[in-house]
């Protein structure tokens, strides 16, 4: 009995294993943070996979940074960057039009002002995201630094990707934006698209702000995340296919293989061929489960359980003889 119950843990500890393996990643970025702390506060009470992008010169970028890195969550650098419609800009805003050296200079202040970040991501943008010469002297600077891209996409055209080759820097790209508007039921559905998309490709990186509906939102639902669904840093997504979406909103689904076509038998002719009918084998069900428990327990995930199992039934102390 005690060996039956001891097969039983193993295989759902396998199979534990297993499904945490498969689930889906879903990082979470908020974006705008150093202007509020009051606010902002809010999302520091929320897991500590929700990342944080700072704005390099906001007034308290400093204090938020350290707070949330204290907490050991992520945090980038929320790089202010040209966009192609007219807008008032923040100060020191990247510009293609800028050479390598302002470039630099920009940075690394904004490197000083954000402490512990690990990566960067652009606020607007198109303009200077969708310029690979501009984007070629971003990338050559966060080499120096080891800091990865987040390509926030607010352009189909971005060249971050192609400007990163021949550099260290590694690019993600965000798959959904959570709050185009303040309306909660608009944040809840894009909240939706963002795990279904983790769960279809494996993962997803969705971008939101601190702004009070969005906290309500992603307040509510967090705690309800599907349970193949994990919430993950952005660091975590760094090797995962980035796909070539335009926007990240699109799922495309991958193109579904055609079986190959089977060589035609020269001797089927118009002669029928005999079939002769087996007798089904019956199976019996405890040998179904031991096929499946072996099956798992011969995975990585097995063998570590057992591993651990035998270690632990070494170190047991021996039973008194009666």
């Amino acid at each position: 009995m005690r060996y039956i119950k001891t097969r039983t843990v193993v295989l759902i500890g396998c199979l534990l294993q297993v499904c945490t393996a498969q689930a889906g990643k879903l990082s979470i970025v908020i974006d705008d943070v150093g202007y509020r702390p009051h606010e902002e506060g809010a999302v520091l009470q929320m897991p500590t996979a929700i990342s944080v992008a700072v704005l390099p010169n906001a007034p308290h970028a400093r204090l938020m940074a350290t707070r949330a890195h204290s907490q050991g969550r992520e945090v980038l650098i929320h790089m202010p960057m040209a966009p192609l419609s007219k807008q008032p800009l923040e100060r020191d805003t990247l510009q293609p039009s800028m050479s390598s050296e302002e470039i630099q200079r920009i940075i690394r202040n904004a490197v000083n002002n954000v402490p512990y970040a690990v990566g960067m991501n652009n606020h607007m943008g198109s303009a200077m995201t969708s310029s690979l010469p501009g984007m070629q002297k971003v990338m050559q600077a966060l080499d120096s630094y080891q800091l990865y891209f987040l390509d926030s996409m607010t352009i189909g055209n971005s060249q971050a990707t192609r400007a990163a080759a021949g550099t260290h820097v590694k690019v993600i790209k965000r798959k959904v934006f959570l709050d185009d508007t303040a309306n909660e039921a608009d944040i809840r559905r894009q909240f939706n698209r963002a795990v279904d998309l983790a769960r279809r490709t494996g993962s997803a990186i969705a971008i939101g702000h601190p702004r009070p509906a969005t906290v309500k939102v992603l307040q509510q639902m967090l705690p309800t995340l599907p349970a193949d669904i994990v919430l993950v840093k952005p660091s975590a997504l760094l090797n995962e296919p980035q796909g070539n979406s335009s926007g990240g909103n699109n799922y495309v689904p991958p193109p579904v293989k055609q079986p190959k076509p089977q060589p035609k038998n020269p001797f089927t002719g118009g002669i029928k061929q005999c079939k002769v009918k087996l007798p089904k084998e019956k199976v019996n069900a405890s040998t179904v489960i031991n096929v499946i428990g072996e099956s798992v327990a011969q995975s990585p995930a097995g063998t570590f359980i057992k591993r651990q199992w035998q270690r632990w039934t070494d170190t047991a102390p021996a039973k008194p003889k009666a």
